[in-house]
This record gives structure tokens, C-alpha cells and sequence, in this order.
């Protein structure tokens, strides 16, 4: 039914441009891969990504919902962590957490009230 090429594509509600790329690249690390508007004054609609993640962002009214959250499965949890920590960002910094689920976490809000929570599964003591 579903292929391996099967991608998600979350789409986030974003208000200000500024601070979503604030946000988005300047704090996460993602980077702006295309941008939209239907005219000069039309709502953004644009595509960021960093490595195999992708997230869309929209202006546009009924696209998402504000306070949206999305869970991404990753490796290399705790070197995200401290990239984030080290830049000192103003308006967040998030900690590492241990889940009842066997995993390490991190939660990100971003300027919109959309929540991201990064899980990497903990890898099991003594091989089992």
C-alpha cells in the first residue's frame, strides 16, 4: 500500500516571516529551499529542510493550525542539543529528556505555538 518513497509533509502556520526564519534557520539549522507568493503582498507558502527533514511554512489562512504539534524520529539527539544550546537563542533552551517509551527527547515551540519533539530510541544495555 505505502511505497518506501512515501514522504510526510507537515505543513506549519506560521504569522511573521521574520521570525519564522528566525526560528527555522537561524536557530534549528534548516535551510530555505523554495518560497511562494501569488503576488508581492500575497501570504508565504515556503519549503525548509535540513537533512531529510522537511517542513512546510504558511501565511495562508486555513493552512495548519496553530499549536500544531509534529514528532520526528532522529539519531543523533544529544549533538542536536548542544548545537541548539551553544547558540544561545533568546526565546529558547531546550533540554533532553528520558521517555517512558525507551527514548530521548527534546521539545522546540516555535514562535507560533507549534510544537516539535525530536525522539531518538535509547539503545538497549548489554545488546538486548
Amino acid at each position: 500500500m505505502f511505497e518506501s518513497d512515501v514522504q510526510v509533509m507537515p505543513i506549519l502556520r506560521i504569522f511573521d516571516e521574520a521570525k519564522a526564519r528566525e526560528f527555522y534557520v537561524g536557530f534549528l539549522g534548516f535551510s530555505v529551499d523554495w518560497e511562494h507568493r501569488f503576488e508581492e503582498n500575497a501570504p508565504l507558502y515556503m519549503q525548509v529542510s535540513r537533512g531529510k527533514l522537511a517542513f512546510h511554512l504558511s501565511e495562508h489562512y486555513g493552512d495548519g493550525c496553530p499549536g500544531s504539534t509534529v514528532f520526528v524520529r532522529m539519531t543523533g539527539i544529544e549533538e542536536f542539543h548542544r548545537e541548539l544550546i551553544a547558540k544561545k537563542y533568546k526565546y529558547l533552551r531546550p533540554g533532553l529528556q528520558i521517555e517512558s517509551w525507551n527514548a530521548r527527547s527534546m521539545q522546540v515551540n516555535d514562535p507560533f505555538g507549534n510544537r516539535i519533539r525530536f525522539s531518538e530510541d535509547l539503545k538497549p544495555e548489554n545488546g538486548g
